[in-house]
């Protein structure tokens, strides 16, 4: 479990997913990924983050606001193990998703920081790295305000969608060790 000022990003429970499903697949937070999702697709999303946890230690931990204990969202740091013919595979991968009524208050950066710092003392990966689509400016907005810089050798197509379709473009932001 990690706890910043604000926040508690802790490992996930079964329970979780119910709450997951409504702060997410809201037309906003989807808007980058293709749109709202068929009811219960995120369940498989956090079995793979209980999955990685109990091989790793690692993965995408659910984030709880630390004044009143809701699920706000989702960020960490995982192995990207998934894809081996991707340019990103091995990599030590970072991601956040916070829900709506929290953008705009520094969270998905707060939560970011501390899953970098958790990252450089538990792992000896050389970077971390980020993805993300080209329009989504907020979040490469963040990669670059936790200095990540651009790697475009590492840009890539998401397997999940077809050739062409902008949301499977994925441009790679990285971090390097301090």
């Amino acid at each position: 479990m990690i706890e910043t000022d604000r926040l508690v990003l802790r490992p996930w429970r079964e329970a979780d997913k119910p709450a997951f499903e409504a702060i997410i697949n809201t037309p906003a937070m989807m808007k980058e990924f293709g749109g709202v999702w068929p009811a219960g697709e995120h369940d498989a999303l956090i079995d793979m983050q209980i999955a990685d946890q109990a091989k790793t230690g690692l993965c995408m931990w659910a984030v709880d606001d630390r004044a009143n204990g809701y699920l706000i969202g989702i960020c960490g740091i995982r192995w990207s193990t998934r894809y081996p013919d991707l340019p990103v595979y091995g990599e030590l991968e970072i991601g956040w998703r916070i829900a709506e009524p929290y953008w705009g208050k520094g969270i998905a950066r707060e939560a970011a920081e501390a899953s970098i710092f958790y990252g450089w003392a538990h792992t000896d990966a050389p970077r971390i790295a980020a993805w993300t689509t080209i329009e989504n400016v907020r979040s490469w907005g963040l990669m670059e305000r936790l200095g990540m810089t651009r790697h475009a050798e590492l840009d890539f197509v998401h397997p999940k969608y077809e050739p062409g379709d902008p949301f499977g473009a994925m441009i790679v932001y990285a971090i390097e060790r301090p």
